[in-house]
């Protein structure tokens, strides 16, 4: 008996996955984020080691034949690093380490040449002909790039928060979503007025963005908390701010909410929704030529408004969804060692991957 292993380590959610030759999925786990490049390589090869683990509870990981780890942020030092992992679980063959995008790839289609538009955390799309790479659009991370993506979803959503209460605007379904993502008390649509005006009302920011002399709103301390009448809306554009600057990946966690809120109503939010299905699509179209379009990553597998005005922008072309990400790398495993007699549809078959 022979088995194959994968790993899809992403920015929020690692994955691993152990299968039989034939296809059959033999085990599963899951663990924290395994990006390195986001995360570091020793959270990141923590995180990956945690999955593997769990996938081979109960199995012999010396019949591990060959396995693929795909790895956003990865490089040759962290290469080295899950050497060692692999060896810690016993599993004598190193792993071959490939980018993301090939397993999410994979996780969808066995077809050769086609596209992924990947939108997870991140956002890119990869055109590949005989399952090699061959161009990318964007992927450029998230503080220049990655439109449409999760983070900058959830950055388009918080941003529009913050500016509303920095306005003193009325509190829709988002504004109130993102305050309690925040831990913050959530403001009362019917308690919000106008924003005060002068100079003495708006207050003074530094260079750290702490805010002084805000008239009913606070003083931001260096600990991120607002001293004075924090129930005021300036005061709790003050604590996101702070919030925000100090885990990123907090901002990032607020893309579901924006599509809550679109649900809801919230046309600031219903904005956000579309321009993010654009960008995508867009992203999509500057590399796409034949073949399927594969589309992966939470905000595109999970059913939900932007995945719904994605694949209207893109009707006509053939689209399919990647399933679990480790199951790709695992059938690319088997690939490699038994070419064609490893069954795509056995390996990645199931439920749609999990958001």
């Amino acid at each position: 008996m022979i088995l194959f292993a994968g790993v899809d380590a992403g920015g929020t959610t690692t994955r691993a996955a152990v299968h039989a030759a034939d296809g059959t999925r033999l085990g599963h786990g899951t663990a924290g984020p395994g990006n390195p490049a986001a995360h570091g390589h020793a959270a990141a090869g923590a995180a990956i080691e945690q999955a593997l683990r769990r996938a081979l509870d109960g199995l012999d990981p010396s019949l591990v034949a060959a396995s693929v780890a795909g790895v956003a942020g990865g490089d040759d030092d962290f290469a080295e690093l899950l050497r060692g992992v692999w060896a810690a679980c016993g599993i004598a063959a190193p792993p071959r380490t490939v980018g993301d995008v090939d397993v999410a790839y994979a996780a969808g289609t066995p077809a050769p040449s086609g596209t992924l538009l990947l939108a997870g955390t991140g956002a890119a799309a990869a055109r590949f002909r005989d399952r090699a790479v061959v161009a990318v659009a964007d992927g450029l991370g998230w503080l220049l790039g990655d439109e449409g993506g999760g983070f900058w979803i959830g950055r388009a959503g918080v941003r529009a928060a913050v500016r509303a209460l920095d306005r003193g605007l009325p509190a829709g379904p988002l504004v109130e979503l993102v305050t309690a993502h925040f831990g913050l008390p959530t403001p009362a649509a019917s308690s919000a007025g106008p924003a005060g005006s002068g100079a003495s009302s708006a207050g003074v920011a530094g260079s750290d963005g702490t805010v002084s002399g805000v008239a009913g709103a606070g003083v931001a301390g260096s600990g991120g908390t607002v001293s004075g009448v924090i129930g005021e809306p300036r005061g709790r554009a003050d604590r996101i701010v702070r919030l925000a600057q100090a885990d990123r990946m907090l901002v990032a966690a607020a893309s579901p909410l924006v599509a809550e809120a679109a649900a809801a109503g919230d046309g600031c939010a219903a904005e956000i929704v579309g321009e993010a299905a654009r960008r995508l699509a867009e992203t999509a179209g500057r590399v796409h030529g034949e073949g399927p379009i594969v589309l992966a990553g939470g905000v595109l597998t999970a059913d939900g408004p932007v995945r719904a005005a994605v694949m209207e922008l893109l009707a006509g072309q053939e689209v399919v969804t990647a399933r679990d990400g480790a199951a790709g790398a695992s059938w690319l495993a088997a690939l490699d060692h038994l070419g064609d007699a490893a069954t795509h549809a056995r390996f990645t078959g199931g439920t749609r991957q999990p958001p």
